[in-house]
């Protein structure tokens, strides 16, 4: 691993989402919350857009911030998923409290229409962990992704009202996948890799009058190449490389302000999953490639927020988001127990004149998905059952304006 592999990875330390694809948010393996104003409006943040954090939900509103502004968050998410079988049977994946950081830096250049903005942050993640001994250990035990965004940005206010941005996302990721291999004395066939991808993302930021305005953000789809190893507890290891692919995604939103004390937005977010298919371990012990099915679908999250001022630079804000299941019954695997999911979430906050600060807390609950028809692995396991999530997050934020 090189020292900027190394630096990257330190800086993003995020323990997430599991490897191979893994969401208890319902929105396969994505990341979607990046800042507690934004989380606190639902996500409904790509028309506002009006903090560093704008680098991730659209860069285009950059151009709003004056001057210098660093920003420093974390995102502490426990991710609780729990599973009954047709049998009675049940299983519960670990539902620590774990950190995910995000750092954002804008710089306003002087006398210009141009602003600069560099991004840290972890879009992708989380990890899963069934234990040894579930119901479909043979499909899958646990797995986790780590995954660190470098993503600087130039935005540029084109007119008073329109504002357009773009910039590269340099990529940095660890996978591991577990699942139980029988034919071994407490066999295992675990696999754990790194790899480094690229892509970009880019906004737009349209306030053709002072109450109404409107956003768009585009993240292109990047593919990792994930280089590592394998090994199953009797037949040993090998070299192992496989690929995955992290899909794109669009944002659009409109956010109205009837007054300066209230702001209204609705966002609908678009993530082509159907880019992500089979994860094909190529090179294992077992002399043959060693393929996890996927296939996923395109899937949509409708996102509402309201923020509300209080006075004194103070602020509270409430927001609602409803994110469809991306993963069928009849591809199923409990690495990925995705499933429609409600979500709400309310925060509160301050921005002075050189610091800001704001906290947030959501929670998310899909009603129980019942999955049937699902694929049996070769050992006689399949992932019918009844699954029910409750998700509950805490993030929070400081901004230094220089």
């Amino acid at each position: 691993m090189t020292t900027f592999k190394r630096c990257l990875l330190r800086t993003c330390s995020a323990t997430l989402l599991a490897a191979p694809g893994i969401s208890a948010l319902a929105v396969g393996f994505r990341l979607p919350n990046q800042d507690p104003e934004g989380i606190a409006r639902g996500n409904a943040f790509a028309a506002t857009a009006d903090n560093a954090s704008a680098i991730y939900y659209n860069p285009a509103g950059i151009t709003q911030l004056p001057g210098d502004t660093f920003s420093v968050g974390a995102y502490f998410v426990s991710a609780g998923i729990d599973y009954t079988s047709p049998t009675g049977a049940t299983a519960k994946a670990k539902s620590d409290f774990q950190p995910v950081p995000e750092i954002y830096y804008v710089h306003k250049l002087k006398d210009s229409q141009f602003s600069l903005g560099l991004g840290v942050y972890s879009p992708y993640g989380l990890s899963v962990d069934w234990g040894q001994n579930s119901p479909f250990s043979t499909l899958a035990q646990k797995g986790q992704v780590i995954y660190g965004c470098f993503n600087p940005v130039i935005a540029w206010q084109i007119h008073p009202t329109l504002s357009l941005a773009i910039g590269p996302t340099i990529n940095y990721s660890e996978a591991m996948f577990q699942q139980a291999f029988p034919l071994t004395p407490n066999g295992t066939f675990h696999f754990r890799g790194d790899g480094t991808g690229y892509g970009f993302n880019a906004g737009l930021r349209w306030q053709p009058i002072e109450q109404l305005a409107f956003g768009m953000n585009y993240r292109s789809e990047t593919e990792i190449e994930y280089d590592g190893s394998t090994e199953i507890q009797g037949l040993g290891r090998t070299p192992t490389h496989g690929p995955l692919r992290y899909p794109q995604f669009v944002v659009a939103g409109v956010s109205y302000r009837p007054t300066q004390n209230w702001n209204f937005e609705v966002n609908i977010d678009w993530t082509d999953w159907e880019r992500v298919n089979d994860i094909v371990f190529q090179g294992t012990p077992l002399g043959q490639d060693v393929t996890l099915p996927l296939n996923l679908k395109s899937s949509f999250m409708y996102e509402f927020g309201v923020t509300r001022q209080l006075g004194n630079g103070y602020f509270g804000s409430v927001g609602y988001f409803y994110s469809e299941n991306s993963s069928p019954s009849e591809f199923f695997n409990p690495i990925l127990p995705d499933s429609n999911l409600q979500l709400g979430s309310i925060g509160f906050g301050h921005r002075g004149k050189r610091w800001d600060w704001a906290a947030a807390y959501h929670f998310g609950y899909n009603g129980v998905r019942d999955v049937k028809g699902s694929p049996t692995s070769a050992f006689g396991q399949s992932a019918d059952g009844k699954y029910e999530t409750l998700n509950q997050a805490f993030n929070i934020s400081v901004a230094f304006k220089f």
